[in-house]
Formats: C-alpha cells, structure tokens, sequence
C-alpha cells in the first residue's frame, strides 16, 4: 500500500475535494487559487488515476460519475484526517490564535448556552471565530462533511444515529406549556380538555415533529396545530394575542419571559426531558483548538 502512495501526489486529493464539491473546473479553480488551466491538468491525472471519468457534462452542468460520488464524503473524511495529523501537536493559544469554528445548533442553544460561551471568549479569544449554524434534517452530514466542527442536538432526537461520532452531554431541560400572559380562558393549572381544545404553536426548531409532539402522539393525546415555526426563539412572542399553547423548554420560556408576555404552566401530562449533547468527529479528538472550544462550551453549560 505504501509503495502504492509514493506513486500519487496527494495533493491530488485537495484538487479532487474541490472538484467533486463543486462540480466545475473552474469554480474548483477559484476556491483553491490556482488557474482554469492547472485545475484541468489536475482533473486528467485524476482521471488516468481513477480510471473514470470523474465529472461528465450533460447539458450545460457537469455531473458526478457513479464512482465520484461515492467518494465524496471519503475525500472530506480523509483530508480531514490528514490535517489532524499535521495539527495534533500544534500548540492553540486561544489569546492570539485566529481560527474558525463552526457549530450546528438551534436557535434554544444558541440562546440559553452559546450566548454565554461567546460572552466568555469575546476577551480571551479575541481573534477566534464562531459560526454557528441551524442543524441539518441529516444531523451529522455536516461532521462527516467536515463543514461543522461540533453538532448540538437532544440525544432523544438522534436516538441511536451517530454512535460512531465522540460526544459528551452538556444539560437538561424539561418541557412546560407556554400561553400568552392574558390568555383568556387558561387559570393556574390547564387540564388534558383545555390542552387538546385550545389551538397550539407548534414549535419543531427545524426538525418536525417536535419531541413533545411525538410523546404527545405516542399517548393519542389530541392537539390542533394552528400555526407552526421552525424558531424556538420566536414562538413566545407569537403567543402574544392569541389563544394558542406552546410546549416549549423551560430554560427558554423562562429566559425570554422578561421580553414576551407569556405564561408557563404545567403539562397536563408527563413529558420525558431532554439532553442536549454535543456531537464531534472522533478525527478531532485530540487537537488543541477542539479541546479548547469543547472545554468552553462545556463550562459554559456548567454555569447555567
């Protein structure tokens, strides 16, 4: 196999990555800042590598071949392996360093945890970069993609998906029905009746339906959506005026309680919790920088 590799330039496989995510020599060209012409050069030694054709045109587009797209996500994975290795023993110093990270998590997340993380590193971190991302219906794609270094999400969503990914819990939340603070017709307790008669937000944070909402139809316990949104954030502030009921988390209700005239109320039945945890790609382990951010967020999770 080694005598194999000394064969190949494998600078052929960062060509062969911007190639296979961009479908078009000259697009790959500019990403990477070279020449139409070398990225032409490097699409034929791939070819003669390969044996296939890799990209086809079929009208105006060109197309991945059968064998290109299966290596796709082999490319991102071990490109990104490769820059691991070089990195895993390179020192981080968040005081000085500039680097970017990208987080996959909701807007919830984003409010109860990573508000507080940024607020933290805004001095110690002055030039590290955080991006955070909505979550994608495929939650890990963008690990094994190498487009996010962490993906933030309830282990009771995931379920038993992405077991090969590393991740460590971070908190929990229980859930509460929320209503506009002058709701008309709901006192201290709502019962089962009221929470099936009164029309309901439903709130899924991208990723219908809600875990409330499958344990609500797991007991055939009836509720009438009336309107819906994929922000967690927005959903008690469109309570306001209305006779809808929201069953939100509670460390957001009560967070934004302040700023929306809302109500929150006991369920009118049992709602398991749920577990935010952060997901990483195991390739990220043990470097420095992905320790660091990992650490931080954890801390961050630990003051709440």
């Amino acid at each position: 196999m080694r005598r194999a590799l000394n064969r190949i330039d494998l600078n052929l496989l960062v060509g062969l990555d911007a190639l296979l995510s961009e479908r078009s020599v000259s697009r790959a060209a500019k990403q990477l800042s070279v020449g139409q012409p070398a990225m032409s050069g490097t699409l034929s030694r791939l070819r003669k590598l390969f044996d296939d054709p890799l990209l086809v045109r079929e009208g105006s587009a060109m197309t991945l071949t059968p064998l290109a797209e299966s290596l796709r996500f082999l490319v991102h994975d071990v490109l990104g392996s490769i820059e691991t290795l070089v990195a895993v023993r390179a020192p981080f110093d968040a005081g000085s360093d500039s680097r970017a990270f990208t987080i996959h998590a909701s807007d919830y997340v984003t409010l109860v945890l990573l508000r507080s993380f940024l607020r933290t590193i805004a001095t110690e971190a002055p030039r590290v970069r955080i991006n955070i991302a909505a979550p994608q219906s495929n939650y890990f794609d963008p690990l094994l993609k190498a487009q996010a270094d962490l993906v933030i999400i309830p282990r009771e969503i995931v379920g038993h998906v992405g077991t090969e990914y590393a991740s460590a819990p971070l908190f929990t939340d229980r859930h509460v029905c929320v209503v506009a603070g002058d709701h008309p017709a709901v006192g201290e307790v709502m019962s089962r009746e009221q929470f099936s008669a009164f029309p309901h937000l439903s709130a899924t944070g991208g990723i219908p339906p809600s875990f409330a909402e499958t344990q609500l139809d797991a007991i055939a316990l009836p509720f009438r959506v009336e309107a819906s949104t994929t922000s967690y954030v927005a959903a008690p502030f469109l309570l306001e005026g209305t006779q809808m009921v929201a069953v939100l988390y509670e460390r957001l209700a009560r967070a934004l309680r302040g700023n929306a005239d809302i109500r929150l109320l006991e369920p009118p039945v049992a709602l398991a919790p749920i577990t935010e945890v952060m997901y990483w790609h195991p390739r990220h382990s043990d470097d420095p920088g992905h320790r660091w951010l990992r650490r931080g967020i954890r801390q961050a999770a630990g003051r709440m």
